[in-house]
């Protein structure tokens, strides 16, 4: 059985590798300045389906010289995966720009 998927290709969104493991999901290129963690606090069964209810999304500088304090540039709580994969796509393509607020 063929894999339809590459070794070491990700899977996007986009345009940037969101890659997830248990419950915290990577979002953005991690040789870029910046990078979102998000970090599934909660969960809640929806249709017999399991379905993050909070999410902990933080914006985080790559730059392995930092301490883990100044790694951690913004971090919000958001209510449901959708909102928080929102929040994130903005931050990201802000601090990526370089553009403030």
């Amino acid at each position: 059985m063929a894999d339809s998927k590459k070794a070491g290709e990700f899977f996007t969104y986009k345009g940037r590798p969101l890659v997830r493991c248990g419950d915290e999901i990577y979002y953005g290129n991690m040789e870029e300045p910046y990078v979102i963690r998000m970090q599934i606090k909660s969960k809640k069964e929806v249709n017999g389906e399991e379905i993050a209810d909070k999410v902990t999304v933080q914006l985080m500088a790559t730059d392995p010289y930092l301490s883990p304090r100044k790694q951690l540039v913004k971090s919000s709580e958001k209510n449901g995966l959708y909102l928080a994969m929102d929040i994130a796509d903005i931050w990201l393509e802000r601090a990526l720009s370089g553009k403030k607020k």
